[in-house]
């Protein structure tokens, strides 16, 4: 298994195909002045599959395809379709805001992949578009009942948590897990980039601690339910007899770094260390200067044993990226 300079074990990449997106969530995305990866520098499908074999032959074993928005991807199924046919036996996911699901999830299915995470930050149709701004909560709902029907689960809804803008909608994004197997993840709000993302981020983060006692004083107890994976960034939790559970990703409360496991992989081919962090690799050159996977395998090693040991937000440090141009 691949091991970084401090002894844990690297073996989760998440792979974002797209930089763009179709929404413009107020904490990630300026609605003007964005620029884009022009077509010919992100990774092709079958630079994808290239690099998705190489990884797999050095010991991962878990793979998550991300964005922007992957499903923007017109060749997103033979991406899907390329990785398992290298990694027949990995966990393929993906990460989307579910609004092109209904016309994607059974071919995603049928291509190999195994479930998905869907953002969805409030049930209030009017927030959403205040906080997605370009979202329709018919559309994303209608893209959780299309994952569902396909057997992409089980279904995790992705909620990032901002003081004065969906702060007082956790309960009723709580109270779904008690009626169906859906999971829910309350994520601390991260500051990236520069300008409206990261002063939103700096000014309006909410302790996971306080997302806990809000739902509890509405709800009751939430009972620990531990994942059996010790990397998963999520402390998880149920509500007695609940079909789903609630998990709470806390970067920057309670960070997790001593157990991560992952590494990312922009768009454009750059293996990106840390997402706090601008420490990166550049994979595409090694591939497109003709290197196979044994080539790539080894770039990705050399690259893993300088992961940082974690981020440094309490210094004031952070990726001088967007969301959207990492890969969540």
């Amino acid at each position: 298994m691949p091991r970084d300079g401090h002894g844990r074990i690297i073996d989760y990449m998440r792979i974002s195909v797209m930089d763009r997106c179709n929404l413009r969530c107020s904490y990630c995305m300026p609605l003007e002045g964005l620029k884009f990866l022009p077509e010919e520098n992100l990774l092709t499908a079958a630079e994808i599959g290239l690099v998705t074999e190489a990884a797999v032959s050095a010991g991962f074993r878990k793979f998550r395809i991300t964005g922007g928005e992957p499903t923007l991807r017109k060749d997103l199924t033979e991406i899907v379709s390329r990785m398992r046919a290298v990694a027949p036996e990995a966990d393929i996911a993906m990460t989307t805001n579910g609004i092109l699901l209904p016309g994607l999830a059974e071919d995603l299915k049928s291509a190999g992949l195994n479930r998905v995470n869907i953002h969805l930050d409030t049930l209030d149709g009017e927030r959403v578009r205040q906080i997605m701004r370009l979202a329709d909560i018919d559309k994303i709902l209608a893209g959780i009942d299309a994952a569902s029907a396909a057997g992409l689960t089980p279904i995790k809804l992705n909620s990032v948590v901002v003081r004065d803008l969906n702060d007082n909608d956790l309960v009723e994004m709580a109270r779904l897990t008690i009626d169906q197997p859906i999971h829910v993840r309350f994520i601390e709000l991260m500051p990236f980039g520069s300008g409206e993302p990261e002063e939103i981020a700096r000014q309006q983060v909410v302790p996971s601690a306080e997302s806990r006692q809000k739902i509890e004083a509405a709800l009751g107890e939430l009972i620990p339910d531990p994942s059996p994976d010790p990397a998963d960034e999520s402390r998880n939790f149920r509500f007695a007899n609940a079909q789903g559970n609630i998990g709470f990703i806390s970067p920057v409360s309670d960070p997790f770094c001593g157990f991560c496991n992952r590494v990312r992989l922009s768009a454009e081919g750059k293996l990106l260390l840390c997402l706090l962090r601008d420490d990166e690799a550049d994979l595409r050159s090694v591939i497109r200067s003709g290197g196979g996977v044994k080539a790539i395998r080894d770039a990705l090693s050399k690259a893993i044993l300088q992961k940082p040991v974690g981020h440094a937000l309490d210094q004031g440090i952070h990726s001088s990226r967007r969301m959207h141009e990492i890969g969540g």
